[in-house]
């Protein structure tokens, strides 16, 4: 399933970057055509013409610019949408993606945690929902021993703000975290970032690695990461899914929490990693 040596990077550095991992025909087509026909409806449903072209992988979201440039709420409508589709949900239980986890994991029981995969359009010079400096089993809590399976729609290149990884950021542990301090203009979870964030990502090298649909970057619940700027014309479209060892000693602890995003209070779980500072 897995190289030896690409075992042993990803073990140490916290990352992998596999190339090709799935197949274009078989997985990335089908949800490239779905976000194509749902960008369609959305605009039929709200009275826009649009000058379609018939669908190519390499444009599927031609149109999606249109809608975004007229609303922005067709386009969160959009964003809504595509983590609804068969062709999607299917990647993300992929069995190549199960057998990949299990192996990496040395596990016979792998789990994806509840409201921890989804669609994410990056609108181009748009930084309010940016993803900040975070490690994954911080906002993931389901076990300490978990991997991000994320792969891209669109190519990505080097103005699109690829992922930013910090190798060997893992092997730290988890971090100390802060609410409503660096981040307080944002919104919910958005507002919880590393404490001294400065200081703290400071110790490690960046690498941001461009990728072409169908290849996957794996990261370590515990690699800290972060999106990149996209200063490009086109929406950066990833696809993120997250699988977790059920049989992980600290998930089983703390009950294989679901994700902060479906309700739960990390500050709780995790007192010890969380500084209350005062408010100015």
């Amino acid at each position: 399933m897995i190289r030896a040596e690409d075992r042993a990077f990803f073990d140490a550095e916290g990352y992998l970057l596999i190339k090709g991992f799935f197949d274009l025909e078989e997985d990335i087509v089908p949800i490239q055509r779905d976000a194509y026909e749902i960008i369609g409806l959305v605009a039929q449903r709200h009275g826009i013409a649009l000058d379609r072209i018939p669908f190519d992988p390499a444009s599927f979201d031609r149109d999606y610019h249109r809608l975004l440039e007229t609303d922005r709420r067709h386009a969160s409508e959009i964003y809504d949408l595509v983590k609804q589709i068969p062709s999607f949900l299917r990647l993300i239980s992929h069995r190549k993606s199960e057998s990949l986890f299990k192996a990496l994991r040395d596990t016979d029981h792998a789990g994806i945690g509840a409201a921890s995969y989804g669609i994410r359009i990056d609108n181009p010079n748009e930084d309010k929902f940016r993803s900040h400096w975070h490690q994954e089993f911080l906002f993931q809590p389901q076990s300490m021993d978990g991997i991000v399976f994320w792969t891209p729609l669109v190519p990505v290149r080097q103005d699109m703000g690829p992922v930013i990884i910090l190798p060997r950021s893992h092997r730290d542990g988890l971090c100390v975290y802060s609410r409503g301090t660096t981040y307080a203009g944002k919104q919910g979870a958005y507002q919880i970032g590393i404490h001294d964030e400065d200081a703290v990502v400071s110790k490690y090298e960046q690498i941001a690695p461009l990728t072409e649909p169908g290849d996957l970057v794996l990261m370590d619940f515990l690699t800290i990461h972060g999106s990149g700027e996209n200063r490009s014309t086109r929406a950066r479209w990833s696809v993120q899914g997250r699988f977790f060892n059920y049989r992980d000693p600290v998930g089983m602890k703390i009950g294989w929490k679901a994700a902060i995003t479906a309700g739960t209070d990390v500050e709780a779980v995790f007192p010890d990693n969380f500084v209350r500072e005062p408010q100015p």
